[in-house]
């Protein structure tokens, strides 16, 4: 797989919380964070995505545009779906990974947190 099929089969997964390809495309010691906050491990990472799809109804990705670089990819997208108030969830994320081996050894995600309100609330309740 190139760095832009691995991109790809990432976020097919996260949509469709598949544990095992998350975790065939992430190496094992994969460190990850969203807008420079703590790092999470993949363990971690599926711990997240599951809450955040335990609040989040229709959950998905739309708009990719995704760019294999040299060392990884650079992927911008649109997380979609209804807060449990109802309200409907658009965030912009970039995310920038770097891929050894064909595995993603660490992401860096950047998210406005002004728009991830509704989301953390409802993470947090």
């Amino acid at each position: 797989m190139n760095n832009s099929q691995i991109a790809r089969t990432l976020f097919v997964a996260l949509a469709c919380h598949d544990d095992n390809t998350i975790e065939s495309v992430c190496a094992p010691d994969m460190q990850t964070n969203q807008s420079q906050g703590p790092n999470m491990s993949v363990s971690t990472l599926l711990q997240f995505n599951q809450a955040v799809q335990n609040v989040v109804k229709n959950f998905r990705y739309k708009n990719a545009i995704r760019s294999a670089t040299e060392t990884g990819f650079v992927e911008e997208h649109n997380v979609r779906g209804t807060l449990p108030d109802g309200n409907k969830m658009d965030l912009a994320v970039c995310v920038v990974a770097d891929v050894q081996d064909g595995k993603i050894v660490r992401m860096r995600e950047y998210v406005d947190s002004r728009a991830a309100a509704g989301l953390l609330k409802a993470l947090s309740a």
